[in-house]
């Protein structure tokens, strides 16, 4: 369990990395509640921006989440979009950490991803005492070898 824990860690790391500042309530349309009230098949296709709406240097920023674009909903799309625009002013290896954590989290499915956006969400309402032992175990954890973190992330696919 333990050893699931840091790969699940893993995951939320990643989306707090990504994660933008909560915008700001006094900007939000207040039409936004009717739009949800609406049936699906008329909010998707109202909601935006659309792909084909990102400039070309979003496009190349966001490629990896071309694919689940239009499932996205709005505020997620809005983060992503915040994310794109400084993007240009991040140094080579924070672009790179970027890419390579945007790349894991198109990759998990929807259910990995309300689990890892539900424990980032625990974890942030946790005691500073229990956040300060959870950066100790994975500071533990990525001091590891590359060849025992991936034995730990894969001991729970074994088990099941």
């Amino acid at each position: 369990m333990t050893r699931f824990f840091g790969f699940l860690l893993t995951l939320i790391l990643t989306t707090a990395a990504l994660a933008e500042p909560p915008v700001d309530v006094a900007r939000k349309p207040s039409a936004k509640p009717a739009a949800k009230a609406k049936p699906a098949a008329k909010a998707k296709a109202q909601v935006r921006p659309a792909w084909a709406e990102l400039t070309a240097e979003q496009q190349r920023t966001l490629a990896p989440l071309k694919a689940d674009w239009e499932s996205l909903d709005p505020e997620r799309r809005r983060k992503w979009i915040g994310i794109a625009k400084r993007y240009p002013t991040m140094k080579a290896q924070e672009q790179e950490r970027v890419q390579r954590r945007m790349q894991a989290w198109a990759k998990l499915s929807p259910e990995q991803r309300r689990q890892a956006r539900e424990t980032y969400k625990q974890i942030v309402k946790a005691p500073p005492e229990k956040r300060a032992n959870l950066r100790q175990q994975w500071a533990e954890y990525q001091a590891l070898p590359e060849r025992e973190r991936e034995a730990l992330t894969a001991e729970p696919r074994r088990r099941k």
